[in-house]
């Protein structure tokens, strides 16, 4: 939650920032791709060291290397330092979730992990309703604010869980060598073939479609309804709160019930129809009920997919949960640089493109349904 109240405070204020140091819209675009970039490069990394030194000291070092970040864009006055901030911030704080998905992976029995996986989740969701917020309200004082009070946030819980988390990988059950061959791209693509590669894919789908929203739904919203920052963040903030509740609530109980692949295959489907009612809405209201449904069913793929790379992983819980937050964040790279590329060419393209993608990934989970009965 902390990871993501900090990510969260930067959205609103990060634009107006770039915009004080002469930066553009270019900008703006290459500063969020490389956060996932540099996700993508370095949370095997951590999740490897995770199997070897065990969990809590990647979470400190994650926090840390947040709350350093932070600091940073508070004290940026120039464009390369935000950039140089958003590059720390996305090397570092990609320690915490591979750290924190092991930690369950550890800690729960098959049974549990799905809805321990959406309790995860939920926080994630908190920290997203909590972050713009937050961030939008101490932009009032100064644009340093938010990222100084995120900086003390972090600081906080690095005591905390210096002082009080227990570890929960002991020393014999820890690896003696790490590989880190999946931080290549080779090895990313070979590792698609394996037991998780299902889970992988799904992973990645799941980031994919939600941040091919986000990334150009204030946009969208301003092109054809006019709306400003108020409409668009109440959006925004029902959002983050559907998300948090589906996984913290929802996604325990339906995936101990009917599986891991036919919530996903469930959610596939319905977050491409949830594209279909953002498109179909002409009201603010109905536009809300879209965005609601988009979110609640596209919430649940996340958790559905790290509890399938779990569940079918032997040991290296970290290595495989920080495989699977590269593929999210492939997915944070891909979703806004081409939902950008194609708003320009038709407001309506990233909506599309994302129900025929999403679509294809349904028929292909029904097929492996159906095969795996056989």
């Amino acid at each position: 939650m902390v990871v993501m109240t900090g990510y969260g405070i930067a959205m609103p204020v990060l634009p107006f920032y770039v915009e004080s140091l002469g930066g553009r819209g270019v900008h703006y675009g290459l500063l969020i791709a490389s956060y996932g970039v540099m996700q993508l490069i370095f949370a095997p990394v951590w999740g490897s060291l995770s199997d070897k030194y065990g969990r809590k000291p990647i979470l400190l070092v994650g926090l840390i290397g947040l709350g350093m970040a932070m600091s940073l864009f508070a004290l940026a006055n120039k464009l390369w330092m935000l950039y140089a901030a958003q590059m720390l911030s996305g090397g570092l704080s990609s320690a915490t979730l591979p750290a924190a998905q092991a930690y369950v992976g550890d800690s729960t029995t098959q049974e549990e992990r799905g809805g321990a996986m959406g309790k995860i989740g939920g926080a994630i969701g908190l920290g997203i309703v909590l972050g713009p917020g937050i961030g939008g309200l101490l932009a009032h004082w100064s644009i340093a604010t938010p990222f100084l009070t995120a900086s003390g946030f972090c600081l906080l819980t690095f005591m905390i869980i210096l002082v009080w988390l227990p570890e929960s990988l002991p020393k014999e059950n820890r690896c003696k060598t790490i590989d880190i061959e999946f931080m290549k791209i080779k090895g990313l693509w070979q590792v698609i073939s394996t037991s998780i590669g299902f889970g992988l894919v799904v992973a990645f789908m799941a980031i994919f479609s939600q941040v091919l929203f986000s990334s150009i739904f204030g946009l969208y919203a301003l092109e054809k309804f006019s709306y400003g920052p108020e409409q668009v963040g109440t959006i925004l903030m029902v959002m983050g709160i559907m998300y948090a509740l589906a996984q913290g609530l929802m996604v325990g109980p339906i995936t101990k019930r009917f599986g891991e692949e036919k919530v996903i295959s469930s959610a596939l489907i319905g977050t491409a129809l949830g594209f279909i009612l953002i498109l179909l809405a002409n009201t603010f209201f109905t536009l809300l009920v879209a965005v609601s449904c988009f979110i609640l069913l596209n919430s649940l793929l996340k958790p559905s997919a790290l509890a399938f790379v779990s569940k079918n992983i032997e040991g290296n819980q970290g290595k495989a949960m920080g495989i699977t937050e590269s593929y999210m964040s492939l997915g944070r790279i891909i979703g806004p640089l081409w939902g950008g590329m194609i708003f320009d060419v038709n407001i309506h393209y990233p909506f599309f493109s994302g129900i025929l993608i999403l679509f294809i990934m349904f028929l292909a989970t029904l097929r492996r349904i159906k095969v795996k009965k056989g």
